[in-house]
Order: structure tokens, then sequence, then C-alpha cells
């Protein structure tokens, strides 16, 4: 597909070209917005006839390669490599470096993790006891005393002269086979030579690669990620929220974890997506294992099966796990996936995937990253009120929590109130839409949760209906224990305890939105209780108690006012100050009648 100018913008495959142009050009609605800013930027477009689904394939992932179309998955290898320096002196020295130079040395690599190769050169060379000095050798020879490396046993010493050069180039040699992966030859070529050693009555030198052995199986059983068998294989997962996805890969060698990556992806997370990844990242890679691990399969798995065995020279396999030691590993990798979604938004990854995983389970179509809750509070229907508290990204919003006193009647009625109050709010909304804030009443949200069962949830979609405007809403059930249990839907109940993610949020969001409403109604209440103390005496009305109150702020202050400080408040007189005062602090009550 080409824009005005003719620049190729998106390069895609389809068995029936008629189909997947029709699904692109028809309805907008179900498209993400990547893909609908895609098809406004198509002007013309170019194809091209294969004769089978893998050539299309490969022909796809090359022409993608050559051309880099805005619209399509783009992987950019943009972390520098890593290497491992060997030198090519008499006595070579083992290092990790960025890039490559022209001194002649060999170099091991590339690597995509900076760190894991400067691990694996650091434990090398204490394993081997090579110097890990700026010496030059035979240069510096005796040249001063050994250093502490030496002393401690994590360096030979052959800046004393004494190690022959054999001996050097036999503890480089082992060294490099152990970074180029090969540890289960290098273990049983020093056993070998351990046992030699030993026949021959070099105990000492049978002592050192005991102690080498040693050393390799302790670092082995260190390393926190080992798989039971030594095959190499890829691992992939992806987190999704709303348009953003991070894909995540965790590469294992020998059984060992060898390196992890992580790509940033825009689009609707599927197989197609997957499909996309996969011949991306591995014609930016040009080593392929035996083994592809996913967490959901990709489109055309066959053909791309095919066409990493191509890559690799032999048999690659791609699978999804579903029982034992890669669902294990799966899991790991989109915990991973997760929690580099959340850093980029600056968020926990539990709380990206407790979101996330809301959606799935209420059958939502965008992750519910704004949402607003309500719940309803009264005394035996008295002082009618109702807290709406808003979570953002997985997140108490305070500045967003409203207040909300029940107007439009008196008495119990829970589904009233709540229709109320729902038709108050979204009339704020009207007002406010187009202001572009982020929060308060011109933010729609992406869900409502009530506390309470379906009749709360009927009110407030019958309050929505005549604002015409699309908010899931749900209810949320307590059990006899006023515990969260389930979310109420359309006359049924969704369980959430076996989900712990979503079980956690919904509790903690049904806990706070009580815990605000109650404490609204106790605050009312108190207020209410107070006025009613004060329109006890003669002439004080409502209006004028909650003036006083303002002012005063408790009825304790208003009894220790003098008269001149309460004629202060706004009408208030002398003559109602003065009956105040002596409310509180005068002696004969029949003077101003039965309060």
């Amino acid at each position: 597909m080409k824009n005005r100018k003719g620049k190729i913008i998106y390069i895609g495959k389809a068995k029936k070209l008629k189909n997947r142009v029709s699904q692109y050009f028809g309805s907008q609605n179900g498209h993400p917005l990547k893909v609908r800013k895609m098809v406004e930027n198509v002007d013309d477009f170019d194809y091209i006839l294969c004769d089978s689904e893998f050539e299309a394939l490969v022909l796809e992932a090359s022409l993608i390669k050559q051309n880099m179309p805005k619209y399509n998955i783009l992987l950019k290898d943009s972390k520098g490599y890593s290497y491992i320096k060997v030198t090519n002196d008499p006595y070579r020295k083992i290092s990790a470096v960025l890039q490559k130079d022209d001194s002649g040395s060999r170099f091991i690599g590339p690597f995509t993790s900076s760190y894991s190769v400067k691990q694996s050169v650091d434990e090398a060379n204490r394993i081997f006891r090579l110097p890990q000095c700026n010496k030059v050798f035979p240069r510096d020879f005796k040249k001063g005393r050994p250093c502490l490396n030496f002393h401690i046993d994590r360096c030979m010493g052959v800046c004393t002269g004494k190690i022959p050069l054999s001996e050097y180039n036999e503890a480089v040699n082992e060294a490099v086979r152990f970074l180029e992966g090969d540890v289960n030859s290098t273990l049983k070529s020093l056993e070998k030579k351990m046992r030699t050693a030993s026949e021959n009555l070099q105990f000492e030198a049978a002592a050192r690669y005991r102690d080498k052995i040693n050393a390799i199986k302790n670092m082995q059983s260190t390393q926190k990620v080992v798989t039971e068998t030594n095959e190499s294989k890829d691992v992939f997962a992806a987190a999704s929220n709303g348009d953003d996805v991070c894909m995540a890969v965790l590469r294992f060698n020998g059984g060992r974890l060898s390196d992890s990556e992580h790509f940033f992806l825009d689009g609707e997370l599927n197989g197609k997506m997957r499909t996309d990844f996969l011949m991306q990242y591995y014609n930016l890679r040009n080593a392929v294992p035996n083994k592809v691990v996913l967490d959901e399969m990709c489109d055309d798995s066959a053909l791309v099966e095919k066409y990493l065995t191509g890559l690799r020279g032999k048999k690659c396999a791609i699978y999804v796990p579903s029982r034992g030691e890669n669902v294990k590993l799966v899991n790991m990798c989109r915990e991973n996936a997760y929690e580099k979604l959340a850093q980029k938004k600056g968020r926990k990854g539990a709380e990206v995937r407790a979101l996330e995983q809301l959606r799935e389970v209420l059958g939502l179509s965008v992750t519910p990253e704004y949402i607003e809750s309500y719940d309803i509070s009264h005394t035996a229907g008295a002082d009618n009120v109702a807290g709406m508290v808003v979570f953002k990204n997985g997140r108490p919003l305070k500045k967003a929590y409203r207040k909300f006193a029940v107007k439009s009647f008196a008495g119990q009625d829970d589904y009233g109130s709540m229709r109320e109050v729902l038709t108050r709010r979204f009339n704020e909304y009207l007002l406010h839409k187009d202001d572009g804030a982020e929060d308060g009443f011109g933010k729609k949200p992406d869900l409502i949760l009530l506390d309470g069962g379906q009749g709360q949830v009927n009110a407030v979609k019958e309050a929505l209906a005549p604002f015409n405007i699309d908010i899931p809403v749900f209810g949320m059930v307590k059990d006899n224990k006023h515990r969260t249990r389930a979310i109420a839907y359309g006359g049924g109940e969704i369980t959430i305890n076996d989900n712990r993610s979503v079980f956690t949020l919904v509790s903690e969001i049904q806990e706070e939105v009580h815990r605000f409403s109650i404490s609204y109604h106790r605050e009312k209440h108190s207020k209410s209780g107070l006025t009613l103390s004060l329109t006890r005496i003669n002439g004080i009305g409502e209006q004028k108690a909650k003036a006083l109150l303002k002012e005063f702020k408790t009825v304790k202050a208003i009894k220790s006012a003098n008269i001149d400080e309460l004629q202060k408040v706004k009408g208030i007189n002398r003559a109602l100050a003065e009956k105040i005062y002596l409310y509180y602090n005068g002696t004969d009550d029949e003077e101003y009648g039965n309060f």
C-alpha cells in the first residue's frame, strides 16, 4: 500500500486479496487507531502473485526488511552489541567489549546483553584463575609483588614468571570453550585431566582441576534460571494494554538463560502480530534455536516453522506448551512483559496485568484504565448520600473523587438514589466534556462499577439511556460477610475468586468506595445532628444553624463565643446572638420557650 507520494507504507500477504482489502476499507469502527490512520493515507496499492503461501511469507519478510514501511511491525536493533575479546598476544587475555577493533584479536559474539557478557567473562576469569590486571606479559614478569587476587587464589600468578606458557594457554582455551557455551564438554575435559593427574600422583594439579570443576558446578547452581534440558530455545510472551503491546523474549542456551529482550509494538495483539514479530525478529538474528515457545500460537505457524528451519539449517519447532517446565517459562516471560509495559507507563506490572485481566473477564473492548465506582449510604433513609471514587491505571485518583447529597426525595430508595446521582454526574459530563481535562466530570470513564447487584446496574443503565453514552456498567456483589464475591451483569454473575489479580483490584475498589461514601454520610449525619440542636433555639432555622457551624466549626466553639462574636455571623442580629448565648450559658429556660 502506498501514499500519495508513491511511498510504500504497508506490506502484507493474503490468500484472498479481495477479502483482505475489504477488511481494511470496510467499516472502520472495529479497527485500532493505527489501522485507521494507515487507511486514511492509502492512495494506491500494488500486488505480486506468488506460487505458494510460503513464498508469500518469505517475500513479505524480505520486502519489509528492504522498505521499512511505516505501518508494519518494525523491530530496530538499536541497542548495542557486546563481544567477548580474546587478544592475540603470547599471553592471551579475555575481556568484555562493546565493539570490535582492528587489533587482530578474536571476537566471540555478538551478544545483545552487555551485562550477561561481562558477568560471563568475570566468571570465566575467576574459575580458570586468569589475570584481570593491566600488566603485559612477559614484559612485566617479577615487576612488583603479586596482587590480592593471587593471594586469595583467584589468579594463578602469571606475573611471578613461574607459570609455563603451555599451562597458561591451556587455561585460556578451557575458558574460551566455557564462554562459547560448551560447559558439559569443559567439565568432561577437566574431569579427565583431574583423573590423569591423580593417577600420576600429581595431587596439586589434580586439586586445581577439582577446584575448577567445583567452581563451574557452583556457578551453575546459582544460575537463577536453569532448564531441565540442555537444548537451546527462545520463549516469547506478550502483554497488552489497549493498543500498547510489549513482546518479551527469554533466550536459553545450553539450559541456561543467556539473554532477555523486550519490544514495544502498536496495534491489536493477535496471531498476525505474533507472526510479523517472529519474522522480523529472526531477520535480525543470526542464531535460530531448535525450539520456539509461544504463549499463544501465531498465524501461519507451519509456514513460519518452515522458514525458521531454513534459516537454522535443521529442524526448528514452534509450539505452545500446555504443561510442564515450558508453561512456567512462558508465565515468567509474560510477567516480564507486563513489568516492562508497566515501567513504560510509570506503573507496576501487577496493575497492568490486573486491568488487562479485568478486561478479559468482563469481555470489554478496551482496557479499563479509568474506572468510576459508586455507593449509596444512609441511616434508615435519612441523610441520603453517594460517594464516587476513581481508579486510574489501577490506582486511586483521589483528586477526582466526588460526593453527592441526594436531593430529589427523602427516605430509603437505593435505586432512585443511584439514578439521581448518575443523572447529575453525566449532566456535568455534557457541560465539561470539551474542557480537555484528564479527570473529573469532563472525563468519560472506561468502566462503571457499582457497590450492589443487578438492581443498581439496571437503575444506572436507565439513567444513562437518555445520554446515548456507551459505558460498560457492572455491579460488585458481596457475600454474607461483606466481602467481594462476584460481578453482576445481565441478570447473572461472573465469579472472580479464582482470578487473584482481578479479585484484588475489584475488592480494593469496592472497599474504597464504601469507605468514602460512609465517611461522607457520617460527616453529614453528624452535621445534621448539630444543626438540629441549634434549631431548637427560638429564631434559629436550618440556614442560620449552618451559617453558625460554618463560622465556628463546632457547637463547643459556639458555646464559648461571646455575643459580639456571634453577631458577626451573617443573619444573626443582636437579639438572636443574645438568645444563643443565653441558651448555652443562661439559667432560665422558660424565658425562651420549649426547645
